[in-house]
């Protein structure tokens, strides 16, 4: 609960909050931040984080799900407020965001950004370590990636748990390397919190927690079709083939009507006399 406990002490406003980001300013949905970027922005933003080579940035992928769960999870909650950039995978967050007057670009996906964030490594020089996923899933992936982007690094992959007792060797493992980026598969919340806990540790410029990105880069799990994708029903494809995640997916509709009751509230706020 460190975590927690340091962000009450600083307030609501992130101490990490860049200039840059104030210029865009954050869309909050039932208390998590979800920043106004395309992908190309925030492949900008990594490129300008690693030529800074300061610290260490932290971007998250936030789905309902992660709003859900953060709901009940307050230190999962800070680390989404104190993130540097907090990109929308998913669609019904643009949903709720339009639902709440407020406007996000478009979906900025792990599964679609790991390829991407490869072929800009590719051009600029950047190097890449890929952390989780299950065993060898990391190094297929890493395969699949030098193969489709020719002169891009992998200087390193590791299956890894996120154990606190396994942190001391991840952390070592990762630093000497020496990677620019590192991407996180061991699932919301486990890979953001991770990252939070380590970041102080890891010798990396960028930290993305990536969910099932390498699963799918590796062909070990395979993606819905294009036109479920555009449909938003990428969702629907996953439980058709992994039907276990029925108990996950009852967030979607807890989300949905956590927003509907959210607006009312605001509503019925602003209507009050004063």
């Amino acid at each position: 609960m460190r975590l927690y406990r340091d962000f009450q002490s600083k307030g609501n406003r992130p101490a990490n909050m860049t200039a840059q980001a104030e210029a865009h300013p954050r869309v909050t949905i039932l208390g998590v931040p979800i920043d106004p970027v395309t992908f190309d922005q925030m492949l900008d933003r990594i490129a300008t984080w690693i030529a800074a080579g300061d610290r260490l940035h932290q971007i998250c992928t936030v789905s309902p799900e992660f709003v859900m769960i953060a709901q009940d999870n307050p230190e999962f909650m800070c680390v989404l407020r104190t993130a540097d950039l907090c990109v929308a995978d998913g669609v019904g967050l643009l949903f709720a965001a339009r639902y709440l007057g407020h406007r996000l670009p478009e979906r900025v996906t792990g599964s679609d950004g790991t390829p991407l964030i490869a072929q800009r490594a590719a051009r600029e020089g950047w190097s890449l370590f890929l952390l989780g996923a299950g065993p060898g899933v990391a190094e297929r992936a890493a395969d699949r990636l030098i193969r489709q982007n020719p002169g891009l690094r992998v200087v390193g992959t590791w299956a890894g748990s996120p154990a606190p007792e396994e942190e001391e060797e991840i952390v070592a493992r990762v630093n000497a390397a020496g990677a620019d980026i590192l991407l996180v598969a061991y699932g919301a919340p486990r890979q953001d919190l991770w990252i939070a806990r380590n970041r102080d540790r890891l010798d990396v410029s960028v930290a993305i927690g990536v969910g099932g990105s390498l699963d799918f880069v590796a062909g070990v799990v395979p993606r819905a079709p294009r036109w479920m994708r555009r449909l938003a029903l990428e969702w629907l494809f996953r439980l058709m083939r992994q039907p276990w995640r029925w108990r996950r997916m009852l967030r979607l509709p807890r989300f949905v009507w956590a927003v509907l009751r959210h607006r009312e509230r605001a509503i019925a706020q602003e209507g009050e006399p004063s």
